[in-house]
């Protein structure tokens, strides 16, 4: 079977902890950190932090991931529609490369809110622009302008980013 990137949800703050537990039983693993200057009443010093709390990487065969529920720090993995979700390497290799370049790096979800001009990143309507018309959890009904009338569709929040007005 192949192996595949898949995130671990661990316990909070046991980030290097848990890749550290993961690389002892010989699993390969990915823990991205983040070189942060941390500001002290007498010094500066420079500190490693985990980029995603509560997450760890990891690459194992499906088959694999009941058992790393077992070890000491992981809650559970995470899932995309009751499935292990699978992380493509290509994402692993961005992360890596982006926190070679750069240092302080600061995580922000994108909101989104009504009015919003929204593109489609994937899907059959890839690249189409339309404005957000209600949010829900994860998903997102979009008015897109078709043919002299308003088409909408309900799209989940990972496949939209804003478009700058």
């Amino acid at each position: 079977m192949k192996e595949n990137w898949y995130a671990v949800y661990t316990k909070p703050r046991w980030e290097k902890k848990v890749a550290d537990l993961l690389s002892l039983h010989s699993i390969q693993n990915y823990c991205p950190l983040n070189r942060v200057v941390r500001q002290w009443s007498d010094r500066k010093k420079v500190v490693y932090e985990p980029l995603f709390n509560s997450y760890v990487f990891v690459k194992v065969t499906e088959k694999q991931l009941p058992a790393l529920k077992r070890l000491d720090g992981i809650l559970h993995y995470v899932t995309w529609q009751d499935k292990p979700a699978i992380i493509r390497e290509s994402e692993i290799t961005i992360i890596r490369h982006f926190l070679r370049e750069y240092s302080d790096v600061k995580l922000k979800a994108a909101d989104l809110n009504i009015n919003d001009p929204v593109r489609v990143t994937s899907g059959p309507l890839m690249e189409k622009q339309g404005t957000v018309v209600a949010v829900k959890n994860q998903t997102v009904r979009v008015a897109l302008p078709s043919l002299g009338c308003m088409l909408y569709v309900e799209l989940n929040k990972t496949c939209l980013e804003p478009v700058a007005a």
